[in-house]
């Protein structure tokens, strides 16, 4: 499925599991206006097409006792290729590292790290993160407060431009 190949329905179901992964497919189906076998078989559809990712519960890292967050830009000497897939591969195996991300610009990836404290932190950035082949430099951010975390995507964006498109 293409972007443009969703219906206001299919629109209407992202948008509400995004916000609710849990409600049933009943409920779902109400709250989109069809019945619940054809909504059943629309999210199957966006789950096969790759719409929808997986499902996931939102966790909470300070009352599991992660209480440091830390965003850590890195530069890596070599930006070839290989070079990107082997720091993207390490990326992968830090449970530390909850996201990775490549940019352009002055650093080559930014990386949202968790930790128990400062201390079980500076242990990764030290041991770990500055002692990997091709990094290069390491500037980190604490984070002192979050405030917002909206994951996925702004559907009422989306439906404004499809609007004025239409």
């Amino acid at each position: 499925m293409a972007t443009t190949r969703l219906d206001e329905i299919d629109r209407k179901i992202l948008a509400e599991l995004q916000a609710d992964g849990r409600m049933t497919n009943v409920e779902l189906a109400k709250r989109v206006g069809i019945s619940a076998p054809p909504c059943l078989r629309r999210v199957r559809t966006l789950e096969e097409s790759g719409y929808i990712r997986g499902y996931h519960g939102d966790v909470d890292a300070h009352v599991l006792g992660f209480e440091v967050q830390v965003f850590a830009n890195v530069g890596l000497a070599s930006q070839a290729e290989s070079d990107l897939s082997a720091f993207e591969d390490r990326c992968r195996e830090w449970p530390l590292v909850r996201e990775c991300h490549m940019l352009n610009g002055e650093v080559d990836f930014i990386l949202k790290c968790v930790a128990p404290d400062l201390s079980s932190f500076q242990s990764f950035l030290t041991g770990e993160l500055l002692t990997t082949p091709n990094v290069e430099s390491v500037k980190t951010s604490l984070v002192i407060r979050q405030a917002k975390d909206a994951p996925g995507v702004p559907f009422d964006v989306l439906e404004a431009r499809l609007a004025k498109s239409a």
